[in-house]
């Protein structure tokens, strides 16, 4: 962490955990959809999931694409995804279904109704505009995320969103925090970044110069020397707080 020579003119978001979260957990919305589609569930089959889901996305790739045209780009998305929760239900339990189910699941997580406001997030984001900031998100989520925000009534309040299959980069990458500090045409300590993660946010942020927020709503961060926010709320004092050196 280190102290700020100029003042904060835009201000990055992540975007799932961070602005929105999924109604239930993500594991109980899998594995209701997956017994609809054929799947046998028992009593270890929720903590299963959710243990694979985990070792399911440390062992994928990064969200990285070469395709550049819309429906190739969201194709490759689909395929990311797919091989993610196969490898799920291949180690909790593959059921015949497994195409149609993921067809089913790919799409309610593109329903805003699946999503939800923290709420907070309105008002912050609507004193941050009224400052005078310029707002962004940086999100390692696909291009769902687009119908997710216009939904939720969010979209119009950026000016800017960049997500790792369009920016050819995934966080903690230096690469997607600079793409983003480019279409807002500031140096990096003019730039906050905010987001639920130590080291895709937090950690990636601060590697590529930007100021770094830790939003950690359960108050379990264990790292120090971490600027950390509880909620939203506490993030226009805490840029006064940097602005005022």
């Amino acid at each position: 962490m280190r102290d700020t020579e100029s003042s904060i003119r835009v201000v990055f978001f992540d975007a799932a955990d961070t602005l929105f979260h999924v109604k239930g957990s993500v594991a109980e919305i899998y594995l209701q959809y997956a017994v609809q589609y054929g799947f046998s569930h028992t009593q270890e089959s929720l903590p299963a999931i959710k243990q694979a889901f985990s070792r399911a996305f440390r062992e994928a790739p990064p969200p990285i694409f070469a395709a550049t045209e819309p429906a190739q780009l969201k194709q490759s998305e689909r395929l990311w995804w797919f091989d993610v929760v196969h490898n799920v239900f291949y180690r909790v339990g593959m059921f015949e279904r497994f195409d149609d189910f993921f067809d089913r699941i790919f799409g309610v997580f593109e329903d805003p109704g699946s999503w939800s406001l923290f709420p907070e997030v309105l008002s912050t984001l609507t004193s941050l505009k009224a400052s005078g900031m310029e707002l962004g998100i940086i999100s390692n989520f696909d291009s769902r995320l687009f119908p997710v925000m216009r939904g939720l009534g969010i979209a119009d309040l950026f000016d800017t969103i960049t997500i790792s299959s369009l920016a050819q980069a995934a966080k903690p990458a230096t690469k997607i925090f600079q793409l983003a500090l480019d279409k807002h045409a500031v140096d990096p300590e003019e730039a906050l970044h905010v987001g639920d993660s130590l080291r895709e946010d937090v950690e990636g942020a601060e590697k590529a110069g930007l100021h770094a927020v830790l939003l950690d709503r359960q108050g379990t961060a264990q790292r120090s020397g971490v600027r950390t926010i509880k909620s939203l709320d506490e993030l226009m004092p805490l840029i006064e707080r940097l602005a005022g050196g």
